[in-house]
């Protein structure tokens, strides 16, 4: 009678569990569609867009004719094909990168001094305001990175190898966190990366807004405090390691629809 007892209880209070934890990822969600409507990150495309356009930096230029991989000033649907390989530059580069890139062939500024600056500050605050709104421009397009390139393949292996790498003190890796099913940490879903995740997840929801610390992070800034909290080395802006991983998650998504800029804890 009494191990019957104790199995019912157990079972209570693992059903009890379980119902506490669907309820908190239902919570989250529910508070995500609240804020939706009023996404702070709007301020941050609008920034965005009067950057592109404004004629700044040493040669009064605009970014108009800056080229993301689709001509010179075509931004609509280059997010979705980020990064890729560029022949002018001979790397491959992602959003954040490239507009450096235009920033200091079109309007002159030093390159090594905005790749320098902190994340949140100066120039690289409207980095991040260019790329927010870069990528809402591709909302609702499914991504398609190109592989064409032996670059590109080289970095989407690079990327594979960078995932399942695990090393330092807590011996993590990407995968450690996004390589299983069913995986959460502090009440929140951890989408599966080495697969498609599916629309709005992974790659596809960044930039974001950080709703926690009131920040607008793009996809740089994201995977290195991903590689902080593995307590790897913080990269270098427009690093190898972190292009090659957005390389490999956005292949992987081909066919998931973007929701940047989106809404994140």
């Amino acid at each position: 009678m009494r191990k019957h007892i104790a199995a019912l209880t157990l079972g209570c209070l693992a059903a009890s569990a379980a119902m506490a934890q669907k309820s908190a990822t239902e919570s989250i969600e529910e508070y995500r569609a609240l804020l939706a409507d009023g996404n702070p990150a709007e301020l941050f495309e609008a920034k965005g867009e009067d950057l592109w356009k404004q004629k700044r930096g040493p040669r009064n230029a605009s970014l108009e004719q800056c080229d993301l991989g689709k001509g010179p000033g075509v931004v609509e649907g280059a997010w979705v094909e980020l990064p890729r390989f560029f022949a002018d530059t001979g790397r491959v580069q992602d959003v954040e990168s490239r507009l450096v890139t235009c920033m200091s062939t079109l309007q002159g500024f030093d390159a090594a001094t905005l790749e320098s600056t902190p994340y949140g500050k100066g120039e690289m605050a409207n980095i991040t305001a260019l790329a927010t709104w870069i990528a809402g421009q591709s909302r609702g397009m499914s991504f398609a990175l190109p592989q064409q390139h032996a670059m590109e393949r080289k970095f989407y292996a690079l990327g594979e190898k960078a995932f399942y790498y695990r090393a330092g003190p807590m011996d993590f890796s990407c995968a450690s966190c996004h390589g299983e099913e069913k995986k959460r940490i502090r009440l929140q879903d951890l989408p599966v990366l080495y697969k498609n995740p599916g629309d709005g997840l992974g790659i596809a929801a960044w930039p974001a807004y950080r709703v926690s610390n009131g920040q607008m992070w793009g996809m740089q800034l994201r995977l290195n405090d991903c590689l902080r909290l593995q307590r790897f080395p913080y990269p270098k802006f427009g690093s190898d390691i972190t292009t090659a991983l957005a390389v490999y998650m956005g292949v992987n998504a081909k066919g998931a629809k973007s929701v940047a800029p989106a809404l994140k804890r």
